[in-house]
């Protein structure tokens, strides 16, 4: 069951924009990546993106946060003091808390982090108006931030993940989310038993397009009661080559997370409609299942491996991949990114 008070937060988003929670902003001068990672109790059917509005990375430069009742001329001006103007985290706060686009900055919250100096930098701002619990935390090179949060322990716990954590930033970044994986980490998200209904994690390599970036990951909506940071693990695991899954043909943007008693959760990012074919490992075909949209929970018609063949509204081949049936829940496979 939804949060009671969903439609009065709805309310108010629609006045003066969407709230955000929790975030981080962070970059690695050691391989020149910029990342950005974080969530909220609001989805793609209330904000489009859901938590993806407040995330502005930019390549080679580094990565800003705009949140708490969130304006697009806010994030617009930020991009442009940093793109054109080229401030610094620190003169950032001061500027947006000076410039804000409806005279009310301390409703707002900011974060930012970068490596144009060669020396990583961060900053935030947590306005005294914005909802408890609300709070920020700056290290050397990322910034942490939220609002409407369960507890300071919330942030604590990101920063103590991403610290924690040996690899790339990007295994950095999602530390930091697990670490937030809290039912209730939002608070309006406590009665449903998640952290959150969508969340992102995206890093731009040197040289990357800004509207291309090496890893951008999006859980938009999820179904009630599934944790989307679960979902953005998931994805992220194989993305980062941890699938053994091999793919025949075709992106397959298929996710498939197993569950209890053979039951699968299919998260389908390709056209739909769409039709899976699935064929057990003589090549006979064993069933079909209806892709309509972004989410189809299946029950698995056998153990061993299987063979998926996903085809358009035509019958045209959008990919084949191979799914192995006989591990134990959870599980989740998809096919490497190239």
């Amino acid at each position: 069951m939804r949060h009671v008070f969903l439609s009065l937060i709805l309310l108010l988003a629609a006045a003066t924009g969407a709230q955000d929670t929790f975030s981080i902003v962070a970059v690695d001068v050691a391989t020149g990546q910029v990342g950005s990672a974080g969530a909220t109790c609001l989805d793609d059917t209330e904000i489009a993106g859901g938590a993806l509005i407040i995330s502005d990375v930019i390549p080679d430069v580094g990565a800003i946060h705009t949140q708490s009742y969130w304006v697009p001329a806010n994030q617009t001006a930020a991009h442009q003091q940093v793109a054109d103007n080229g401030l610094s985290p620190e003169a950032l706060m001061a500027w947006l808390e000076a410039n804000d686009a409806q005279g009310n900055p301390a409703v707002r919250q900011y974060g930012m982090a970068d490596l144009v100096t060669g020396v990583a930098r961060a900053a935030a701002f947590t306005g005294d108006n914005c909802m408890d619990w609300r709070g920020h935390i700056v290290g050397p090179n990322y910034a942490i931030q939220g609002n409407i949060l369960l507890g300071e322990e919330i942030l604590t716990q990101m920063e103590a993940g991403f610290l924690s954590t040996e690899g790339t930033l990007a295994q950095k970044l999602m530390a930091a989310m697990q670490g937030a994986n809290v039912a209730g980490a939002d608070t309006r998200c406590l009665e449903e038993g998640v952290s959150s209904r969508s969340a992102f994690l995206r890093v731009a390599y040197p040289g990357d397009d800004a509207d291309d970036l090496t890893l951008d990951l999006v859980v938009s909506i999820t179904p009630e009661g599934v944790e989307p940071i679960d979902v953005l693990q998931a994805e992220f695991d194989a993305w980062n080559g941890t699938s053994g899954l091999t793919e025949a043909e075709g992106s397959a943007p298929l996710l498939i997370t197993r569950q209890a008693d053979g039951q699968v959760l299919l998260k389908w990012d390709g056209p739909t409609p769409a039709e899976m074919i699935v064929f057990d490992a003589r090549g006979a075909r064993m069933a079909s299942v209806a892709l309509t949209g972004p989410w189809t929970t299946w029950r698995l018609p056998a153990t061993g491996t299987l063979f998926l063949r996903l085809v358009d509204a035509n019958g045209d081949l959008l990919s084949t991949m191979q799914y192995s049936g006989t591990t134990a829940a959870p599980n989740t496979q998809r096919p490497r990114r190239e």
